[in-house]
């Protein structure tokens, strides 16, 4: 699988956050709470929302899993939580990652991963943190075979 890859630094951001332990299957229902939560406390997104993996469907059982879902927000807000819902606000460093684009459904991103890890091994780069997806369209708006999502890793230079 051929792709196209770029290394770039990320912006340091303020985001609400979500953590979870268990299967990808409730990403879905974990957004509605994020976005629950922002819009309870008057925050406004400010990018795309990001989901960050820590394991892999393979590695663990899927009731292991562990995942965090993301949305960047505007304004100087103060971190805090989890809460009792798993819901805070965080601060995110700027980091190096390398990336690249898949187009498609969300379950066939797994050959994007392969590609992405071949082309940061035989470019002398290591990856230093979790694999990161940044969900560039809305699946309720989006046919599943026209999404767009950035799969990227935090890397550094071997």
């Amino acid at each position: 699988m051929a792709i196209e890859v770029t290394v770039k630094k990320t912006e340091p951001m303020t985001v609400a956050f979500v953590s979870m332990k268990g299967p990808y299957s409730l990403i879905g229902e974990t957004f509605g709470k994020l976005y629950g939560l922002i819009g309870e406390k008057g925050y406004v997104p400010a990018g795309p929302p990001v989901g960050v993996y820590f394991n892999a469907p393979g590695q663990v059982p899927d009731e292991e899993l562990l995942w965090e879902l993301r949305s960047p927000i505007a304004g100087d807000i103060a971190p805090g939580g989890p809460d009792e819902r798993g819901l805070g606000i965080k601060k995110v460093e700027a980091a190096e990652v390398a990336a690249t684009m898949h187009k498609g459904p969300y379950d066939q991103v797994g050959a994007t991963y392969g590609a992405l890890a071949g082309w940061i091994a035989e470019n002398g780069y290591e990856i230093v943190g979790p694999s990161e997806e940044v969900y560039l369209s809305d699946p309720g708006k989006t046919a599943p075979d026209e999404l767009l999502t950035e799969v990227r890793f935090p890397v550094k230079k071997r």
